[in-house]
């Protein structure tokens, strides 16, 4: 349990926070999760009327209220649509924070937070043990998707489709990297983030190869941690500050110019989260957050706006295969990231950009959220899938390794041959071989 001044503490600046919300309600029209259910407990405005009683609430019914806050996907949607800016994601990130300094974590929570995910060595282990062993349990889903489902009946996939682990996790194939900034005279280190490690080293490769051609230096020191958004989201300040510290030792300041990742979640993360989650820290931990936090970029954003590359138009032949792009919310709505993906797909010559109807509608994942309500999950990107289908687009881009898993899944299960790809692949491939 946190201590009784630090949860004091929270309560007054989430008090401080709420008094900004009007109770307009134009969190309802943006609210992915409340356009499934209709209940204004599911919308922000909903969520922050109940936090106004928090102390009171804590004491009487901490497990429902629980279970109310947790019912969010994180999106930002409500934020960045509010005419008044309540803070909302900081507000139910300490409001989740305090719950858990006053509940505990569930032993399930501390096993996988505290015993897994905060051991970045043996989270890497465990990882590569569960690649070599997977096909024991799982059989293909979806050939044109590379999906798998249970072999057999399982508490833990469900139904679920899911692209499984890669072979041969990113760090094991490149261990540790750096270089020297060639032309470009800038020199970025390279926070890979535990999906594209684990998952799409495919990724990874692509955005070395193109910052290989643009002649930019790269540091990529080993043994690096999570980015702390699935503590932080479940309230375990204690594994998340672990994370955090841990990758201030294993990218020093002084080394690079830009911190840069090609993970719109674990951007926001260390954009947003780490500073307000270290607001209180002393120095000099609270300032080498800020500084790193300060100097972290998607790789989007770094091309166009700091790298300053301005990618000709190409002109769709007749075979161009339609693609369409999800904007991830952690880029679109966090960052501001949109027009830049864009920019770098409608360069490639072999492809024809067609937009959805909301590309930036939530695909539903929300991280841990789609593990505890996997139902309503699927609801919310059903819609989307839809969305997509309705382009005929042959191919999905997006920034967000997260959203591709949610997109697997939800494809697989439609039996659709879409292919999912991120954008810096897509662009790292019309740069030539």
């Amino acid at each position: 349990m946190a201590g009784m001044k630090d949860l004091a503490r929270l309560v007054r600046e989430l008090e401080d926070q709420m008094v900004v919300c009007m109770r307009c309600g134009m969190c309802q029209a943006v609210c992915p999760l409340y356009a499934e259910t209709g209940r204004e407990a599911d919308v922000a405005r909903g969520k922050l009327a109940l936090l106004e009683g928090l102390s009171k609430e804590m004491f009487r019914d901490p497990k429902g209220v629980s279970e109310r806050l947790h019912r969010c996907l994180l999106c930002g949607s409500c934020a960045a649509n509010c005419p008044s800016g309540v803070k909302v994601l900081d507000i139910f990130l300490k409001a989740r924070a305090i719950l858990a300094g006053y509940m505990g974590l569930s032993p399930v929570k501390k096993l996988i937070l505290r015993g897994m995910l905060a051991n970045p060595s043996f989270f890497d282990k465990l990882t590569e043990w569960g690649a070599r062993f997977q096909d024991l349990f799982t059989k293909p889903a979806n050939e044109v998707l590379g999906t798998s489902c249970a072999r057999f009946t399982s508490p833990l996939l469900g139904e679920r489709h899911i692209k499984p682990l890669a072979p041969k996790p990113f760090h094991a194939q490149l261990p540790a990297m750096d270089t020297s900034p060639g032309g470009s005279g800038i020199k970025v280190a390279y926070f890979i983030g535990c999906l594209i490690d684990k998952i799409f080293p495919s990724v990874a490769h692509a955005t070395l190869k193109v910052l290989r051609k643009h002649e930019v230096g790269v540091y990529f020191p080993d043994n690096q941690a999570c980015c702390g958004i699935p503590a932080a989201s479940s309230g375990d300040l204690t594994a998340f500050k672990k994370l955090v510290r841990h990758n201030l030792e294993r990218f020093p300041l002084d080394r690079f110019d830009v911190l840069l990742t090609s993970c719109a979640t674990c951007t926001s993360t260390i954009r947003k989260v780490w500073p307000v989650l270290f607001s209180e820290d002393g120095f000099p931990v609270r300032d080498r957050v800020r500084s790193l936090s300060e100097k972290t970029m998607d790789i989007h954003e770094f091309l166009i706006r700091r790298l300053g590359l301005n990618p000709p138009e190409a002109t769709p032949g007749p075979h161009a295969v339609p693609v369409t792009y999800h904007d991830p919310c952690h880029l679109k709505k966090s960052l501001g990231v949109y027009e830049e993906p864009r920019r770098l797909l409608k360069s490639h010559a072999g492809l024809r950009l067609v937009e959805m109807t909301q590309p930036d509608w939530c695909c539903g994942l929300g991280g841990s959220f789609s593990l505890e309500h996997y139902d309503l999950s699927t609801r919310v990107g059903l819609r989307k899938r839809d969305m997509v289908a309705a382009t005929g687009a042959r191919i999905l881009a997006t920034g967000c390794p997260a959203c591709m898993i949610q997109f697997h899944d939800r494809f697989s299960q439609a039996g659709d041959a879409v292919k999912i790809r991120h954008a810096i692949e897509i662009y790292a491939e019309s740069l030539g071989p």
